[in-house]
C-alpha cells in the first residue's frame, strides 16, 4: 500500500527526515514513537504532501504510483487521509456540509456518483454514535467552540465517513481522557479492515492498550532507529527513549 524509500525531507532549509525507510501493507497498523522534534509531525505531513515540506531526495509509492508530484487535493482523493495533531476550527461552515463537500470531491474525482443530503445526512447518522458525539455536533460550524477531546473524534468521524485507504493519525490521542481515548480507540478499530492501512503517531503507549498494531518504530533525529512488535512499546513506557540512544549510537 505504502512504500517509502531512504526519504530525505527539509523544512525551510532545516534537514528533518534523513533516509525514512517504511512499508506498510494493507491490514495493517503501523505506530510510529520518538520524543519532540524527532520527526515525526514532520513524516505525516510530508506524506499528506503540505507545501513547506521539501523532499530533497527519496521516494514515496502509494497503491503502485509515486505521490510526490501530487498535490494533497489528489493525495486525498486517492484515499490518504490526515488526522491532524491541532485540528482547525473553521467558522460559519457546519460539519454536515463540509463533510460532504469533501466526500462529494472524492467521489467526483473517482468517477462515482454524488451523495445527495437526505442520503449523507443517513449516513453521518449511522456513523456519529460511534465517536460519542450527538447529531447537534454535525449542524455546528467545524471544530468552533468544541473541547479538544470532541475536536479529535470528530477527526475520527471524518475518517470514517471519507472512508479512506490509508489514514495517518498524527497524536491523535494527545490531551484526551480515558473516556475519550477509549471512544477514538473504538472509532479506529471499526474503520480498520483488511484492505486499509493505519500509520499512527504517539508519544505514549496507553492508546495501543485498546488497540492491535503490527509494528512499532522508534523515530529519533530522523531516522527510524528500531522496530519491534507491541512488546516494545511497552518497554519504552518503561525506559523512556534514551537507551534507545544509546544503542543507536554503538
Amino acid at each position: 500500500m505504502l512504500n517509502i524509500s531512504n526519504l530525505h525531507v527539509s523544512v525551510e532549509g532545516k534537514k528533518i527526515i534523513r533516509g525514512i525507510n517504511l512499508n506498510i501493507n494493507s491490514g495493517e497498523i503501523h505506530v510510529v514513537m520518538g520524543p519532540n522534534g524527532s520527526g515525526k509531525s514532520t513524516l505525516s505531513n510530508t506524506l499528506a504532501g503540505k507545501d513547506k515540506y521539501t523532499i530533497e531526495s527519496g521516494e514515496i509509492v502509494f497503491n503502485n504510483s509515486s505521490i510526490i508530484e501530487k498535490s494533497p487535493e489528489d493525495r486525498a482523493c486517492e484515499g490518504i487521509f490526515l488526522s491532524f495533531q491541532y485540528p482547525a476550527s473553521i467558522a460559519g461552515v457546519n460539519n454536515m456540509y463540509f463533510l460532504r463537500a469533501a466526500l462529494n470531491s472524492i467521489h467526483k474525482y473517482n468517477d462515482k456518483e454524488e451523495i445527495d443530503s437526505s442520503t449523507f445526512l443517513r449516513m453521518i447518522r449511522e456513523k456519529i454514535e460511534i465517536v460519542g458525539l450527538d447529531e447537534s455536533f454535525i449542524k455546528r460550524s467545524v471544530n468552533v467552540g468544541f473541547s479538544g477531546g470532541e475536536k479529535k473524534r470528530n477527526e475520527i468521524l471524518q475518517m470514517i465517513m471519507l472512508d479512506p485507504k490509508l489514514a495517518i493519525l498524527d497524536e491523535t490521542d494527545s490531551g484526551l481522557d480515558i473516556d475519550a481515548l477509549k471512544i477514538v480507540a473504538n472509532g479506529i478499530n471499526g474503520f480498520m479492515s483488511k484492505d486499509k492501512g493505519i500509520l499512527l503517531i504517539t508519544h505514549y503507549q496507553r492508546i495501543l492498550d485498546y488497540l492491535s498494531p503490527d509494528y512499532i518504530h522508534v523515530l529519533l533525529d530522523g531516522e527510524i532507529v528500531k522496530s519491534g512488535d507491541k512488546d516494545l512499546a511497552q518497554e519504552l513506557e518503561k525506559k523512556g527513549y534514551s537507551w534507545i540512544r544509546e544503542l543507536s549510537t554503538t
